[in-house]
């Protein structure tokens, strides 16, 4: 069995339980799968939270630990990648993300940030972006 997050045109998301990947697949290119909130036919799959397996014996107090790890390693990694592949805007994020949507601005990759006002305010004018945890950076302290 297998479980995706869902979301339908209506922005209703909710867990749905399936065979497998297959089994969702045929049921989503029948348009038998149904928002159990509006009854939408028109459902897409969201990002899936990540989950790490960590090979061997351990504790489960280690494991946790190395998990723990591993996901900090992937998440600065991922963020590396980001940071190179787009452009920072601070907190003009929504003010440029509106200048591409309009054709104001060429498109490009941008992050930023914006408060919920702005954040709303883009989802309104159907534009997509998304929310990503930005992980601390560790500072090393002299003579430690």
């Amino acid at each position: 069995m297998i479980a995706f997050d869902l979301c339908c045109n209506q922005d209703h998301t909710f867990e749905a339980w399936f065979q497998d990947s297959e089994a969702f697949q045929e049921q989503f290119s029948k348009g038998l799968i149904e928002c159990p909130f509006c009854g939408s036919h028109h459902i897409s799959k969201l990002p899936s939270p990540v989950a790490v397996h960590i090979k061997g014996k351990h504790t489960r107090k280690q494991a946790g630990a190395q998990t723990e790890d591993v996901a900090l390693e992937l998440l600065e990694e991922a963020y590396k990648f980001i940071e190179k592949h787009t452009e920072d805007v601070g907190a003009a994020f929504a003010e440029e993300a509106l200048k591409m949507h309009y054709g104001v601005t060429e498109q490009r990759s941008i992050r930023g940030v914006a408060t919920e006002a702005e954040e709303k305010m883009l989802e309104e004018n159907g534009i997509k972006f998304s929310k990503i945890p930005v992980p601390i950076k560790k500072h090393k302290s002299k003579g430690h």
